[in-house]
């Protein structure tokens, strides 16, 4: 690995036990975790659940922590969805049909209602998919990850990577206008 780890001196921190280094990395790693954990969830309380775990797991693994061998926080995105997968396949795929926790108070109500519906097709579509192309989309338009680290986070070559984004897209878009057609011709 030739760049250095931007988390290797604060999960040092953490293995020797220091609790502001504990408070600086959930504070740093939490958001991020929670999007990814709801997004392929579709489930708020159970991201929070796999957050949780995932701090778990840094705890007890931070004292052994090499650094060199893996990016700290590809290994914290690997235990995530490890944990998301889990959690996937103790539920058997159902799609979540949850709306947003809160409208957003300066939206007119047929702007929310709006929002709120197509939150929820998108949602809906992206819980359809199959789990690597959803993990795929996730990893790179939500976690924001270049097509180099989500290939590497997924075990997959690059091409891989984009192959599955292409089928993903495709798949997306094909549900998504076939529903705006249904309701058109309604």
């Amino acid at each position: 690995m030739s760049e250095r780890d931007p988390d290797a001196d604060l999960v040092a921190r953490v293995g020797a036990r220091d609790a502001g280094a504990v408070r600086t990395l959930v504070l740093h790693k939490l958001p991020r975790l929670l999007a990814l954990a709801t997004r392929m969830l579709g489930d708020r309380m159970e991201a929070e659940d796999v957050a949780q775990e995932t701090f778990m797991r840094i705890w007890k693994q931070a004292p052994h922590w090499r650094t060199g061998e893996a990016k700290f926080d590809t290994w914290l995105h690997r235990v995530a969805l490890n944990l998301c997968y889990d959690r996937l396949r103790g539920r058997r795929e159902t799609p979540a049909d949850t709306l947003p926790d809160e409208a957003d108070p300066a939206a007119a109500p047929e702007q929310q209602l709006e929002a709120r519906t197509r939150d929820e097709r998108v949602r809906a579509a992206l819980a359809a998919l199959p789990v690597r192309q959803r993990e795929a989309l996730v990893l790179t338009y939500y976690q924001e990850l270049s097509n180099l680290e989500a290939a590497s986070l997924m075990g997959i070559s690059v091409d891989a990577l984009e192959s599955l984004l292409a089928r993903a897209r495709r798949t997306l878009r094909a549900q998504l206008a076939g529903e705006q057609a249904g309701k058109d011709s309604v």
